[in-house]
């Protein structure tokens, strides 16, 4: 089950619950859920019942109790449980995470993106110069996807990118006029100039680096790394004879402590396995809420956040045997993961005009 699939369903109960009189309130457009604030409360959660509370004139966590009982035995969902004032924690069945996998495999290129027509005009090719602007929408038609939005906005940024800082033996001086995009090109490459730009939030002041710094400790260069990084697994694994499949990452290989916490009380792998996956299925959500507010950082945060849950979990879960190891269903299933992964990222880069390197 997807954050989407899950919205539906819990819009289904709260819909039900006004139609049998159990709840009388206004059914809402839609519902949000979003992982949880603390690992160990479930996959997602909503705080729906805390919205609805004030309209129905009843307690927040009589309200969730309604939806609860409802929502329990849902396809997909394991355990609903209620927290705090009403917050409802939902975890979902273990074929959920393969069913993800599964999904933006199949999905490849279209992933986050079922409704696809650009409006990028200039922006995939050269990073904006001074008079480009994006392909105007055609005539009527249906409104432009999430995606477009993003990528108009995005061109939009780099066009009017003002008050940038230029950073330099550590000192941040503000730039009164905007910068010369042909000689931030030239001085910085077309991927980080666009990178520098479109990552900090509207009112955040921009910082030039002096030059590019290929190395972990970029945030472009680590996102572009881990993309590299899960189709190069999956060459490697060609190389040793075995493909990916969906499956149950979680199952130990042999010699490994998979899920189980490390001693020295850093977050355990089963955490960051459910991080890497709620980053992977959040990912359509992130373009259309950059979409709704017209924050293109809002993805590059992602990406960022996406990136760092790739390595975390890759380190301790290798996609690839160790050794003689002979590959087992775990790694075929790792890899899978990887390479969807390496999917979402990509296509995130690719959103925003940056490279996603088949090489690093």
């Amino acid at each position: 089950m997807t954050p989407a699939e899950l919205s539906r369903t819990v819009l289904r109960s709260v819909r039900g619950a006004v139609e049998e009189q159990e709840l009388s309130v206004p059914v809402p457009a839609r519902i949000v859920v979003q992982p949880p604030p603390r690992p160990g409360c479930g996959d997602y959660a909503s705080n729906v019942a805390l919205q609805l509370a004030r309209q129905a004139g009843r307690p927040a966590r009589e309200v969730a109790e309604i939806l609860r009982k409802r929502l329990i035995g849902s396809a997909g969902i394991t355990r609903v449980e209620i927290a705090g004032p009403g917050f409802l924690n939902f975890t979902l069945g273990d074929g959920a995470q393969v069913a993800l996998v599964r999904e933006v495999l199949a999905q490849g290129d279209g992933y986050g993106d079922r409704s696809v027509r650009s409006v990028r005009g200039g922006v995939g090719g050269d990073v904006a110069g001074p008079g480009s602007s994006p392909e105007p929408a055609p005539g009527p038609g249906p409104a432009p996807s999430a995606r477009d939005v993003v990528v108009a906005e995005a061109l939009a940024r780099i066009q009017a990118a003002a008050g940038v800082a230029a950073v330099g033996g550590g000192q941040v001086a503000p730039v009164a006029t905007p910068p010369d995009l042909t000689a931030l090109i030239a001085r910085l490459g077309v991927d980080e100039a666009r990178w520098v730009l479109l990552r900090p939030a509207a009112q955040d002041p921009v910082r030039v680096p002096e030059r590019p710094v290929q190395r972990e400790s970029n945030p472009r260069f680590r996102v572009q790394y881990a993309a590299a990084r899960a189709r190069a697994l999956g060459r490697y694994a060609q190389e040793l004879g075995f493909g990916s499949e969906p499956g149950d990452v979680g199952a130990p290989a042999r010699g490994e402590a998979v899920g189980e916490g490390p001693s020295d009380g850093s977050v355990s792998a089963a955490q960051n396995l459910q991080t890497f996956h709620t980053l992977l299925a959040t990912y359509p959500s992130a373009i259309e809420t950059a979409a709704r507010l017209r924050a293109p950082d809002r993805v590059v945060r992602h990406l960022e956040a996406t990136a760092d849950a790739f390595f975390r979990w890759h380190d301790i879960c290798p996609p690839l045997p160790v050794g003689e190891q002979k590959p087992l269903a775990v790694h075929r299933a790792r890899l899978a993961l990887a390479e969807a992964g390496g999917t979402v990222l990509a296509n995130g880069l690719r959103l925003l005009g940056i490279s996603a390197p088949e090489h690093l």
